[in-house]
């Protein structure tokens, strides 16, 4: 499907998208609120829409997509303002908090942050349920390598100073964090009660096992390309990686989701139709606990479930439509992704991909073979530019060559890399030497990327938003003189035209 026709057939969930963030936007400006009354209206809006015309009902569904955004965004903001502990948090009080970890820990040997949903907390001697809210913990001293050994989904119980989230923590608040606990000990730890969390831990496990034998710098770049677990990589490293633009590469997206069903297509081929849908919805939610359910793993698995559902109703859909319905269930659910630079750079790549990539290629001289990579790289960069020069002030020039060079082994990488990393993982007891030969590609291809990203990182020059708009301008007016010079070519050729005889 072309760009324009795919745009045409994405129109309506575009339309709906856009009211929606509208609507999140507005519920932000007026605040933490029940909003019962905006969401009736959004449900009311949104059911009439099914009785209406085609042209009335976009209208009439946008406008419920508007209030439902307000709405979701208002409770969810009143969710941070409003938990049983909201007021006491101001002073600091000593508490005792027990509850699971909500994602990996993160940080140095001497202070490490994690995320916590607590359960119930211990305040003055008495116990108060605390709504399983979720709180930033910020363990130091010796409370901080003991969080930093253990994983998501872990039980824990904390002893620190309960607070408000404060400079630069405060942006946890867009991750549902409502408070900050100085933990100051680590009482107890126990395995996650959930089945899921379990095998997706040891399956972490596996994998990360099975690529021992590779140096420290390439174990922690394979758990990052693999699981978008990148605590391990050297800072150096990472500043590598981002200041040539390959950062997308350390985070697991819709390419890796792709790879992990395509590894499992041979089994799920062998079920039936719905058998086909369900156990690539299991692979999608095994694998996105694996991930950690970071924003770019759930659009593209937000997106790969709306594909697989379509092909199951009959009704097959892709590119942008897939993106934009995908988008919109995943803002109701979380208005607060808005705020995500993760999920905003994902949805801005894949849309620049489904969009940009095609037309892009077309134009481009040369071979197939490298028009078409190029301008998908073109695409996704330039769909992630107006995220990324607000955010961080500039985009390197370093970017398209270095994703032209780095981007092709990362498929080969990823497919191996999990082959090997789960073999490797499985053999090592007892085969350590023919796990460690499993590695070698990985090696050898992990350290190219490495050397493209270094190389990359060396280019100085880089595009702010000056530069941004002033490409921007001489595009348009290239386009413009192009499609000039044709009309005139055109008109040129009818007016010498031999007539019939």
């Amino acid at each position: 499907m072309s760009a324009p026709s795919s745009v045409r057939a994405a129109s309506g969930p575009l339309v709906l998208l856009t009211g929606l963030v509208v609507g999140i936007g507005i519920g932000e400006r007026l605040g933490p609120a029940v909003a019962r009354g905006a969401l009736l209206g959004a449900l009311a809006s949104i059911a009439a829409a099914g009785a209406l015309g085609s042209r009335s009902r976009v209208a009439v569904a946008t406008l419920g997509l508007a209030l439902l955004g307000s709405a979701c965004m208002q409770r969810a903001l009143n969710g941070l303002a409003e938990w049983p502990l909201a007021s006491a948090a101001a002073a600091g009080p000593e508490v005792v908090v027990r509850g699971s970890l909500a994602g990996d820990p993160s940080g140095g040997q001497f202070k490490v942050r994690a995320l916590v949903r607590i359960a119930t907390v211990d305040r003055g001697g008495g116990r108060i349920p605390a709504g399983h809210r979720t709180v930033l913990v910020v363990a130091r001293g010796d409370a901080a390598p003991r969080l930093r050994l253990l994983a998501a989904g872990d039980r824990v119980e904390l002893a620190g100073r309960l607070g408000r989230l404060l400079g630069f923590d405060a942006r946890f608040r867009w991750r549902h964090a409502v408070a900050a606990l100085d933990a100051h000990e680590v009482r107890a730890v126990g395995p996650p009660r959930s089945p899921l969390v379990r095998l997706a831990n040891r399956l972490r496990d596996l994998v990360t096992r099975g690529a021992e034998s590779l140096p420290s710098t390439e174990r922690s770049l394979m758990a990052g390309f693999l699981l978008g677990d990148t605590r391990g990589v050297p800072a150096k490293v990472t500043a590598s990686f981002r200041d040539s633009g390959l950062t997308h590469l350390l985070a697991v997206s819709g390419e890796n989701v792709a790879f992990v069903l395509a590894l499992a297509g041979p089994a799920l081929r062998r079920l039936g139709l719905r058998g086909r849908l369900m156990g690539g919805l299991a692979v999608l939610v095994v694998f996105g606990t694996m991930a950690r359910w970071e924003p770019s793993v759930l659009r593209a698995s937000a997106m790969a479930a709306c594909s697989m559902t379509a092909v199951y109703l009959g009704r097959p859909a892709v590119g942008v439509r897939v993106l934009a319905l995908a988008a919109t269930a995943l803002l109701v659910a979380d208005p607060f992704l808005l705020h995500s630079v993760g999920f905003l750079l994902s949805c801005g790549a894949t849309a620049g991909i489904a969009l940009l990539a095609p037309p892009i290629a077309r134009r481009l001289p040369g071979p197939a073979w490298l028009r078409e990579p190029l301008g998908v790289t073109l695409g996704a960069q330039t769909g992630v530019a107006p995220v990324l020069i607000p955010v961080f002030g500039s985009m390197p020039v370093a970017t398209l060559p270095a994703n032209l060079l780095a981007v092709p082994v990362v498929g080969p990488l990823t497919v191996w890399g999990l082959f090997s990393g789960v073999a490797g993982g499985l053999i090592r007891p007892r085969l350590p030497a023919f796990a460690g030969a499993l590695q070698l590609p990985d090696q050898l291809l992990l350290r190219y990327v490495e050397a493209v990203a270094v190389a990359g990182a060396r280019v100085p020059l880089a595009i702010d938003a000056r530069g941004a708009f002033g490409l921007v301008a001489v595009g348009c007016a290239i386009a413009a003189v192009v499609q000039v010079v044709r009309a005139r070519g055109g008109r040129l050729r009818h007016d010498v035209a031999i007539p019939p005889r």
